[in-house]
């Protein structure tokens, strides 16, 4: 799927369905937010969250005073839905929207966070453009938290295909510029209670 079909089948998806409808909706994303107290993250730290849509994690950065957010989206649809939603607090975070795939960051981050955007990049191309934009942006001894469908998870999301990971071929993917940390598996619920498998790993720069 093209960039330009892409971006109008996501924002299709968030101008006709309410968040609550959507699968990955998780009003407390406590997997990612413990990543943020396990590393202790400082309040002045470059975060930036890729795919973040109009996700919540954003709004419990706000509360805990994080101060340097940004929230890359190919939807301007479910960037402007976040915006809407914070009010004038979005004027305290950055909005990104591109193609995580093609995405050339402008800054370093310290923390770079990613909840099921990585895992629809299925081409060769896609994967090494994003650890390679990663690699060179990330700073030195940042973190780098990608979270996937597991190889016990769904082989589709939004009627796209996936690539599903596993802790052992996350490592390979990015291990040219990160070592892995830890690893963690996790069950999602979605609104429609079917189970999602996940699996979340944590890496330093090396």
């Amino acid at each position: 799927m093209e960039f330009l079909d892409q971006e109008k089948h996501w924002n299709n998806i968030y101008q006709t369905k309410a968040l609550k409808d959507l699968s990955w909706y998780q009003p407390t994303p406590e997997t990612s937010l413990n990543f943020f107290k396990e590393f202790k993250v400082p309040l002045t730290a470059k975060i930036i969250d890729i795919g973040g849509g109009d996700s919540f994690l954003v709004d419990h950065l706000l509360d805990l005073g994080y101060t340097d957010i940004s929230v890359l989206d190919i939807s301007e649809a479910a960037l402007n839905r976040a915006k809407q939603r914070l009010g004038k607090r979005s004027e305290n975070v950055k909005w990104i929207v591109a193609n995580a795939a093609s995405f050339k960051p402008k800054e370093k981050y310290d923390f770079w966070h990613d909840r099921a955007a990585f895992h629809f990049l299925t081409e060769v191309d896609q994967i090494s453009n994003y650890v390679d934009f990663a690699g060179k942006n990330i700073n030195s001894d940042g973190i780098l938290v990608i979270g996937t469908f597991s190889e016990q998870g769904p082989k589709k999301c939004s009627g796209i295909d996936i690539k599903q990971y596993s802790e052992t071929s996350m490592e390979e993917t990015f291990n040219p510029f990160f070592e892995r940390i830890n690893s963690v598996t996790v069950d999602h619920k979605t609104p429609s209670n079917t189970i999602q498998n996940f699996t979340f790993c944590s890496f330093r720069k090396a």
